[in-house]
């Protein structure tokens, strides 16, 4: 599995939330709606998920290796930074 393609959408300023990302896998599968989410202790990506009728939510996919996570994650962070870079560099 690589990852060919992620795109920061949605940068937010006043929540636990920051951003928001889509992810390509092999360039034939797209993973839209990623968060990347400040949380108490560390970044960290939260997979698209959806409200249960009965409350909670459920992930809508879910990597069943870690090391599948840490490639999402780490592609998603390089992203952002990158995000922040090029928007800090045309100030």
């Amino acid at each position: 599995m690589v990852i060919t393609d992620v795109k920061i959408h949605t940068v937010l300023n006043n929540s636990r939330i920051i951003a928001y990302a889509s992810v390509v896998i092999d360039d034939w599968l797209m993973i839209r709606d990623l968060k990347l989410v400040q949380g108490n202790n560390r970044l960290f990506v939260a997979m698209p998920s959806r409200k249960l009728a009965e409350g909670g939510f459920a992930d809508m996919v879910h990597p069943i290796f870690e090391d599948v996570r840490e490639s999402i994650e780490l592609s998603v962070f390089n992203a952002y930074y990158d995000f922040l870079a090029d928007e800090y560099s045309t100030m």
